[in-house]
């Protein structure tokens, strides 16, 4: 039977799905997790009523978390992500060439579970790959265990700041972090919604430009989160917002990546940008640059 899937990013905002059905539910020791079939997006997944990823427009999200910081990087070697237990940040990572090893710290080994079994075609293989080492537990416990200088690229595919991901979104922990990673390095967050989040995502950003000399926004557009969507990139010596689009031509070309659905050297220019309207909501919030 059909129910509608209801999401309410901010006090004042609604949106969601009429037809949804639901396929299962698991209440494990982190969150309750839910699996969900609907009409526009196929099969999708919630954790604790957030949406997640969805089979109809992972690839969005997953490929710009990924490949603007990863073409950025002459050849990137090895990636953790952070979360990501559904696999899709992994998959996208492997079309690089130079790849040797994907860590993927999830801290619930439900959301795999349930990703592998309803929505295989998010991870697509990839955790099932060789290059690629699950790690069940708190990511900020492996974080402060890892060996120094050894990850590339870091991707952060964790639930918002207001979740059991909340330690992970401080500057003490991007500092323990930035240990981990080897120059040149980069990484990639998700900030929210300028709409719904433009407070949480200042805030962010401040915490980011606090810790790391190159720090880039990124937005498009996401229908399973119902709005304009930003990310960000962060590194001391990348800026992905600087290669020029010839240039990421042919490192994609070079790399035979593709075909992508959504990200391409194209729109890279594009996906760095922000419209006035944008800059103001944010500009209310943000630290002045000291």
């Amino acid at each position: 039977m059909s129910a509608p899937l209801l999401f309410q990013p901010s006090p004042d905002a609604v949106y969601g799905f009429p037809h949804a059905r639901l396929v299962a539910r698991v209440d494990s020791p982190f969150q309750r997790i839910e699996v969900w079939d609907t009409p526009l997006l196929g099969r999708l997944f919630t954790l604790d009523g957030r949406p997640m990823t969805s089979t109809g427009d992972e690839f969005i999200y997953h490929e710009c978390m990924a490949h603007p910081i990863a073409l950025a990087h002459p050849a990137p070697r090895a990636a953790l992500v952070l979360g990501g237990g559904d696999g899709g940040a992994a998959r996208q990572l492997l079309a690089h060439p130079d790849i040797e090893r994907i860590v993927v710290a999830e801290l619930d080994a439900e959301v795999v579970r349930l990703c592998r079994e309803h929505l295989p075609e998010v991870h697509g293989g990839a955790l099932d790959d060789p290059r690629v080492e699950l790690v069940i537990g708190d990511a900020a416990q492996y974080v402060a265990a890892a060996a120094p200088a050894q990850f590339d690229l870091v991707v952060f595919d964790l639930t918002p700041p207001d979740s059991p991901a909340a330690s992970l979104y401080t500057p003490a922990f991007y500092a323990q972090l930035k240990r981990t990673m080897r120059a040149p390095a980069a990484l990639s967050l998700h900030l929210g919604s300028p709409y719904f989040h433009a407070r949480r995502i200042a805030g962010l950003f401040d915490d980011l430009r606090a810790t790391f000399r190159v720090v880039r926004t990124m937005n498009t557009f996401v229908p399973l989160y119902g709005s304009l969507w930003m990310m960000a990139t962060a590194s001391d010596t990348l800026d992905p917002a600087a290669l020029p689009a010839d240039a990421l031509t042919e490192r994609v070309a070079a790399r035979r990546i593709g075909p992508l659905k959504h990200y391409d050297p194209s729109m890279h220019a594009g996906l760095f940008s922000a419209s006035p309207s944008m800059r103001d909501k944010l500009s209310q919030f943000l630290k002045p640059l000291s």
